[in-house]
C-alpha cells in the first residue's frame, strides 16, 4: 500500500508472519494504529470484501487463515525512505459486514500488540527470593517466540524478599502481574514494536522522559507550520500530594509517608504542583510495605498525576512533518508562545493510513507551563 509520501508493508500469518497475499493488499482500504503509554496498543485493518460470480461458497478473504483471530500482524511504514515498525500485534476480532451493493462489504480486523498473549492465562506461581526486576526478566523470557526483548530499569529502592519472611506469589496473568509490580514504584510496563521487524521491546520502568527530542511540532500561521493543535489544556485538578503513615514491614515502626514534589526530569519551568495555591491531598492507605516501598509508591502516584497537568491534542500530516511521530518519547512544540512552547512527553499517538494519505493524531503532556529550553530543537 502506498499512502501519500510513504509505503506500508504488511506481514501476516502465524508466529513468524510472511508478506500479506496479493488479495489482501488489493482489498486493503485503511489501517489505524493507536499507541498509548497506559494499556495495550491496538490496531484495526479495514478490507473491501464481497463474493464475485465465481465465488460460490464464500468470500475468498474469509478463507485466508492469516486473517483469523490469533494471527500475527506486523506493519512497517517507510517515510522518505526511513522504515519504522508501527505495529506488531495479534488479531483478536474479525468482523464481516455484508452488503447488497458490489464492493460495499467490509472485513474489519481488530487486534492488540503482542502483550495480549501475556494476558491469556491466569497463573499461580511463587517467586522465592526474587526482586521485582528479576521476576520481570523471568516472565518475559517465556515470550521470546514473539521477539520480546526486555528493557528493565531497576527502581531506586529494592527489597529482596527473604524466604523465611515472605515469598512473592503471582495469582493473575503475567501481564497483570507485570503491571502490578510496576505500579508499586510509579513505573509503567508496555511493549513497543521494533527496533527491527519481528522484534518487540518490553519496557518496565519509569515513563521515559530522557533522550533526544523528536522533530519539533511547529504550530501557528506560516509556511513552516507542520502540525495543527486542537487545544492546549491546563488541568488544575491534576496535581496532587500524598501523605499518611505506614507500619514498616521490616521494623514494625509506624512511620510517616509524604511525597516530595516531582522526581522526574522537569519539562516545565512553572510546574502546577509548585505554583498552584490549590493542590489536592490524598491519604496514603496501603499496608504491608517497607518504608522505602511506601515512599516509592506514594511518589509514583504524585509523579503520574503531575505530568497530566498540561495536555496538548492535535494532528499532523506525516509528509509535511517529514517523519513519524513516536509515542512514549519527547517532542518539542514551537510557535505557541512562552507558556506552551517547549518539550512535551508524547502520551498517545494514532496512525491513520489509507491510499493517498497518512496522518497522525497525538496527545502530549507535561507538568506545567513555561519552556525549560531557550530554543526548541528543530
Amino acid at each position: 500500500m502506498n499512502p501519500l509520501g510513504g509505503t506500508l508493508t504488511l506481514l501476516m500469518g502465524d508466529r513468524v508472519p510472511a508478506p500479506a497475499p496479493p488479495p489482501v493488499l488489493e482489498a486493503l482500504e485503511s489501517v489505524e494504529v493507536t499507541h498509548s503509554d497506559r494499556g495495550r496498543s491496538g490496531f484495526q485493518i479495514t478490507l473491501r470484501a464481497g463474493r464475485g460470480r465465481a465465488d460460490l461458497m464464500d468470500d475468498p478473504l474469509l478463507a485466508l487463515p492469516a486473517l483469523r483471530p490469533c494471527s500475527r500482524v506486523v506493519m512497517i511504514v517507510a517515510v522518505q525512505g526511513v522504515p519504522e515498525v508501527v505495529m506488531d500485534g495479534i488479531v483478536m476480532d474479525q468482523q464481516y459486514t455484508p452488503s447488497d451493493s458490489p464492493g460495499a462489504s467490509h472485513l474489519t480486523l481488530t487486534g492488540e500488540d503482542v502483550s495480549v498473549m501475556m494476558d491469556l492465562e491466569e497463573r499461580s506461581v511463587e517467586h522465592p527470593a526474587q526482586s521485582e526486576p528479576v521476576i520481570v526478566y523471568k516472565i518475559l523470557a517465556q515470550y521470546a517466540q514473539y521477539g520480546v526483548v526486555p528493557k528493565v530499569v531497576p527502581p531506586p529502592s529494592l527489597d529482596v524478599p527473604l524466604p523465611v519472611e515472605r515469598t512473592p506469589v503471582q495469582q493473575e496473568t503475567d501481564l497483570q502481574y507485570l503491571q502490578e509490580m510496576a505500579e508499586r514504584f510509579g513505573y509503567t510496563f508496555f511493549v513497543t514494536p521494533g527496533p527491527a521487524p519481528l522484534v518487540n521491546t518490553a519496557y518496565w520502568g519509569p515513563p521515559p522522559r530522557l533522550g533526544a527530542p523528536q522533530r519539533a511540532l511547529i504550530v501557528g500561521p506560516g509556511p513552516h507550520s507542520n502540525a495543527e493543535i486542537a487545544q492546549f489544556r491546563y488541568d488544575g485538578n491534576a496535581p496532587i500530594q500524598v501523605q499518611g503513615r505506614v507500619q514498616d514491614r521490616n521494623t514494625g515502626q509506624d512511620l510517616p509517608v509524604r511525597s516530595v514534589g516531582l522526581t522526574r526530569p522537569p519539562l516545565a519551568t512553572q510546574p502546577a504542583w509548585a505554583t498552584q495555591d490549590c493542590v489536592a491531598t490524598r491519604q496514603f492507605r496501603h499496608s504491608g510495605l517497607s518504608a522505602a516501598q511506601a515512599f516509592a509508591q506514594a511518589q509514583g502516584e504524585v509523579d503520574i498525576a503531575a505530568e497530566r497537568a498540561v495536555e496538548v491534542s492535535g494532528s499532523l500530516d506525516v509528509l509535511r512533518y517529514r517523519g513519524v511521530l513516536k509515542p512514549r518519547a519527547l517532542v518539542g512544540v514551537r510557535g505557541a508562545g512562552y507558556a506552551y512552547d517547549g518539550l512535551y512527553y508524547v502520551q498517545r499517538v494514532t496512525h491513520q493510513i489509507r491510499r493517498g494519505g497518512y496522518t497522525q493524531r497525538f496527545t502530549l503532556t507535561r507538568e506545567g507551563l513555561g519552556a525549560t529550553t531557550p530554543a526548541v530543537p528543530p
